[in-house]
């Protein structure tokens, strides 16, 4: 994602001299190309990331439009309050980008871990928040970011993550992507977990469970239109993402939900737990170990659907049972039938 990221950005540069990069001295060679042909517009910050945000909110509010790239948890969680009063209060048209986010830095440590982020920014007045599931999406993502009027939160993977788009697709903010269609459950996926999500959808294919695999990048603004189609259709919607539980699109889903009159589909939320994770080893042996694989990620959404079938095959039999509408011998008429009361065996409680 990020060496498509860098490409994406030195083409947007060329097409608009407005556009600014500062980074946060994370020590590669990926801008390279970038500083050779708009040194003027290249700011390595240092390791001031709060500070960094201030600079980027001084070029936003004088016409350009600056772009900050860093890892993760030092792009939100170090400079949340510069973003938030710099940034947001001034609706400053700055595009903050973390890369690495989830368990990509895995081997770092929860240092490095990034599962707080979409839930500090989407609170915050005025942020939209995209997390793209692949690198064609991290382009077109970039493109409508830099076209928004206000601060944006780019939340990127680092590399190597699988392509599920043959080609750049038409993203905008705040609508949905359907990769494969479903009749049964709805996958929606955020971020570089969506291969996962992928995945998944092929494994639940196999158990003949049709699931609707969704890259669901923006989390805010969230896709209303779509959110009211698929829990109107399915028996299931699963939000995926490589985040906590708390505050993250199962989070933002579940406010939507609360909020409108009852639909047929439950939620089921799959996230990282409410906890630092301090073992070491890989993103896909963190990813197993939390339960974000494709094959845990398919076993539960599938338990969820047995018993969900389970729950209806008892309802069906219980309307289809005459006794119930059949008044046992002996028994108390109901309250207000009008019929004469009879004894009762029980007696009367006072």
């Amino acid at each position: 994602m990020r060496n498509a990221f860098a490409e994406a950005l030195l083409a947007a540069a060329r097409r608009d001299p407005r556009v600014v990069l500062l980074m946060g001295d994370i020590g590669n060679r990926l801008f390279d190309p970038f500083a050779a042909e708009c040194g003027e517009r290249f700011l390595n910050c240092g390791i001031a990331e709060a500070n960094m945000i201030g600079v980027a909110a001084g070029l936003a509010l004088s016409g350009l439009r600056p772009v900050v790239y860093t890892i993760a948890p030092f792009a939100t969680t170090r400079c949340l309050e510069q973003i938030r009063v710099d940034l947001c209060y001034h609706q400053a048209p700055a595009v903050v980008v973390g890369v690495g986010g989830g368990f990509a830095y895995a081997s770092l440590g929860p240092t490095h871990h990034a599962c707080e982020d979409l839930a500090q920014l989407r609170t915050l007045p005025g942020m939209t928040v995209v997390c793209p599931g692949d690198a064609h999406e991290v382009r077109a993502a970039l493109c409508a970011a830099l076209a928004r009027p206000g601060p944006v939160y780019l939340r990127l993977g680092k590399k190597g993550e699988p392509r599920v788009h043959e080609r750049e697709p038409e993203l905008v903010i705040g609508r949905a992507l359907v990769l494969r269609a479903g009749r049964d459950v709805g996958l929606l996926a955020t971020g570089a977990i969506l291969p996962v999500a992928l995945e998944a959808g092929q494994r639940l294919a196999a158990a003949g469970i049709s699931a609707e695999v969704v890259s669901f990048h923006t989390v805010k603004p969230l896709d209303e239109a779509y959110l009211s189609r698929a829990f109107s259709r399915f028996r299931a919607v699963v939000s995926i993402e490589e985040h906590s539980l708390l505050g993250g699109l199962g989070s933002a889903l579940a406010e939507w939900l609360v909020d409108r009159d009852p639909l047929p589909a439950r939620l089921l939320r799959i996230g990282s737990a409410d906890a630092f994770h301090g073992e070491g080893g890989s993103q896909a042996q963190a990813r197993a170990r939390l339960g974000l694989d494709a094959a845990s990620i398919a076993a539960r959404t599938r338990a969820l659907c047995e018993r969900l079938e389970e729950r209806e095959g008892e309802h069906a039999d219980r309307s289809r049972d005459p006794r119930r509408d059949r008044q046992a011998p002996g028994a108390r008429p109901a309250r207000g039938s009008g019929a004469p009361a009879g004894p009762d065996p029980g007696g009367d409680h006072p």
